[in-house]
């Protein structure tokens, strides 16, 4: 940045050059960090050289009349604010895009000038590309690679730990299980830390990076899975099946699999196919060994201890069924990611995608669809930030202030979630401004008339100014970047003291437009937000596990009879699933990203949010199941069978909605669904009448629907925990209700 300010300033002669080419500059290497391979990240700055220019046009173009430029900065605004949805690189990019128009769009000057200012955006594009080539590169990393790869490391070992534990190998005690237990659970949570860490999604849209986003939902359903105890009726667990453990075996594999190349993408995937391969063969034999296992020709007695003993026969086969899906979701995911990774240069250029996953455009499209309702906190955040730059571009231009960009850029810099954390920042930006114009003062008093020493000075200052927010804080963040710009706007010349008080002066209005602009758009922050979308992601996921059911129930038909239309994929509800997943991820972290007490506590929401995640997977469970099997023609009628299934389906989903209602409504939450005996007795009775051949053996159909009542069970099981975070936070919140006046 000086060297190109001396540079424009001292050689060419050219004050907007240099302004241009200085903030160009701070932009393109202060304000943004893009990762992966070197030439994904100079693909990215090449790509923000020439957004800047294209700003720099139309900030030019508007500024030449009061009404356009603000339309025109309202309309900028949001789509550079909103395309944050995307990726992390559009949503990192956001400050320095905005930068780029209201530089120019605050700076009326004639056409002419134009030349000159795409000039200096220009030499800065052209070192900012060698400097993050050359000067200090750093290594290619994802924030989730490491964490993921740890929590399957972390799982592979709890699942080895259980099989011992289950053959009775005398290493594996008590102790040591819960051991082992506690370190999966802690590599679970410090993943998800990871992921929440960042007020937007910390990936791209490359494949591999949508890739690992979906193995934090997978690897968070893993964990609780791992977690997960079902109490039985007669409190004995049910007996073992070998093949399950032989399942757990080939699952721990293809976790160690996974785990190495998350640590290293281009390493060969070959071994981790070869797990899959054989962990699809061990739950194919686990399929079988379970049917054998049925014990559809013993007596039964009529109490619910002989009636659930019957159903815990397949339960370890179950957990173990259910555990495999979940580890070939994962696998399945870190195979492609790896894949895309070692994609040569022509296939990125061609957009080649390995296996069938949505193009990065379709990817785009779907998750700027899924935040254009109400609800949505991004689009909240940028309808906010839009208007907001276009009031501060107004009352600029009204009140003539004579450095009406520092306007802006204190409207930019202390825009938040809420109205109360925008009062705070509008603090802290001024207070930090205060503080820098003092020691700017004292600095060009110091200096007297030796300005030249300012050049010398300006180095240190694009440092500390870069290092000090996060460093330090975000006051001392402020008054850094206020002491650069005192030393930027006096070097070469005559000190003035005078400036400081302009900028203290042009940062004040853009933070009162802030905290005027976000009381009247979001009063009442994220927590709302965070409610509603909770509401929605239930109301959507429940809706699928329901459609998910019918799908699966729909593969049997009797025979004798004509065959009925085939039951189609609930690909509707899925997708709306996700988009509504997608909003609440969104939610949440503006939740978390907000300063000051909680009206939930951290664990509480989180536990909620979770409970999403599980809701959703085990409707994808039930698909996996059913999805390649043929339609079964059953002996008998199996409307009971179903009638059992749907039924416990129907209860525990309308549970969830009412949990929705009452997180939407602040209403009591609705008492968890208890096990039905009665249903249970049906649906063995069912299995062991309808759902067998004609020698009256198990068939692999009765399985299946006792695995499916078990998926729906699974979701069941969830309700306590989630009850009890939704009472604490309802309990929470309401002795402190948001006042109207906020």
């Amino acid at each position: 940045m000086p060297a190109l300010f001396a540079l424009c300033t001292q050689v060419l002669h050219s004050p907007t050059m240099a302004s241009f080419a200085a903030f160009g500059s701070f932009s393109m290497l202060l304000l943004v960090d893009y990762g992966g391979p070197m030439v994904e990240r100079l693909r990215a700055q090449a790509g923000l050289a020439l957004a800047w220019a294209v700003l720099i046009c139309v900030g030019t173009l508007a500024a030449r009349q009061l009404w356009l430029s603000v339309l025109a900065t309202v309309v900028v605004a949001f789509v550079v604010l909103f395309s944050g949805v995307v990726s992390s690189v559009l949503a990192g990019s956001a400050t320095a895009l905005l930068l780029a128009f209201v530089l120019p769009v605050a700076t009326p000057v004639p056409l002419s000038q134009l030349p000159d200012r795409l000039a200096g955006a220009g030499l800065a594009a052209a070192v900012a590309l060698p400097a993050v080539a050359l000067l200090w590169p750093r290594p290619v990393a994802d924030p989730l690679s490491g964490p993921a790869a740890r929590v399957c490391r972390a799982a592979a070992e709890r699942l080895r730990t259980d099989v011992a534990h289950s053959r009775g190998d005398g290493r594996a005690d008590a102790d040591h299980c819960h051991a082992v237990a506690e370190r999966a659970a802690a590599a679970g949570a410090e993943l998800r830390r990871a992921f929440d860490a960042t007020p937007y999604r910390p990936t791209g849209l490359s494949t591999s990076s949508r890739l690992l986003v979906r193995l934090v939902d997978e690897l968070t359903w893993l964990s609780a899975i791992l977690a997960d105890r079902p109490a039985y009726a007669d409190r004995r667990p049910p007996s073992c099946d070998p093949a399950a453990r032989d399942v757990r075996l080939a699952a721990a594999e293809v976790l160690d699999g996974a785990a190495d190349l998350l640590t290293d993408l281009r390493g060969d995937v070959g071994g981790l196919r070869d797990g899959m391969k054989g962990l699809r063969v061990a739950m194919s034999a686990m399929e079988d060994s379970s049917t054998v296992r049925l014990p559809v020709e013993r007596p039964l007695g009529e109490g619910a201890a002989e009636v659930y003993g019957f159903i815990s026969t397949l339960d370890f086969s179950f957990r173990a069924h259910e555990l495999g899906f979940a580890v070939l979701q994962i696998a399945g995911n870190v195979d492609l990611a790896a894949t895309a990774w070692q994609r040569g240069w022509h296939e990125r250029l061609l957009g080649h995608e390995p296996g069938t996953l949505t193009a990065p455009l379709a990817s785009a499209r779907e998750r700027a669809a899924a935040h254009l309702g109400s609800g949505s906190v991004w689009l909240h955040n940028s309808l906010r930030g839009g208007v907001g730059l276009g009031l501060a571009v107004l009352l600029a231009n009204l009140t003539s202030v004579q450095h009406s960009f520092w306007v802006l850029l204190g409207t930019i810099s202390v825009l938040r979630s809420n109205a109360l954390n925008t009062g705070q920042n509008a603090m802290r930006a001024v207070l930090g401004t205060v503080v820098g114009s003092i020691l700017g003062a004292g600095l060009l008093q110091l200096i007297g008339h030796h300005g030249n020493v300012l050049w010398l000075l300006l180095p240190v200052a694009v440092l500390f100014a870069g290092i000090a927010p996060a460093a330090i804080s975000f006051t001392a963040g402020q008054a850094a970047f206020t002491v650069t710009l005192v030393v930027l706007f006096n070097v070469g010349q005559n000190p003035d003291w005078h400036i400081v008080l302009l900028r203290l002066q042009d940062i004040g209005l853009g933070c009162a437009v802030s905290v005027v602009v976000a009381l009247f758009f979001w009063p009442r922050g994220a927590a709302a937000a965070v409610d509603r979308a909770l509401a929605q992601a239930y109301t959507d996921s429940a809706r699928y596990l329901s459609g998910a059911v019918s799908y699966a129930l729909g593969h049997c038909e009797t025979a004798g009879t004509a065959p009925g239309p085939a039951q189609q994929e609930p690909e509707r509800e899925s997708r709306e699933a996700a988009a509504s997943a997608r909003r609440l991820d969104d939610a949440f972290r503006s939740y978390l990203a907000e300063r000051g007490a909680k009206p939930v506590s951290l664990a509480d929401m989180t536990t909620l949010v979770t409970g999403v995640v599980g809701l959703r997977l085990a409707a994808d469970a039930v698909l996996s199941l059913w999805r390649d099997c043929a339609r079964t023609r059953v002996s008998a009628d199996q409307t009971e069978a179903h009638r059992a299934v749907l039924g416990a389906a129907a209860r525990v989903t309308d549970w969830y909605r009412g949990l929705a209602a009452s997180l939407d409504e602040h209403t009591p939450v609705p008492p968890p669904v208890p096990l039905r005996p009665e249903a249970a007795a049906r649906l063995v009775a069912s299995v062991r009448t309808d759902l067998v051949d004609r020698t009256g053996l198990a068939t692999a159909t009765a399985v299946r629907v006792i695995w499916t009542a078990d998926h729906v069970d699974v979701a069941r099981r969830l309700q306590p925990s989630l009850a009890d975070a939704a009472h604490d936070g309802a309990s929470q919140a309401a002795p402190a209700p948001v006042p109207t006046s906020a």
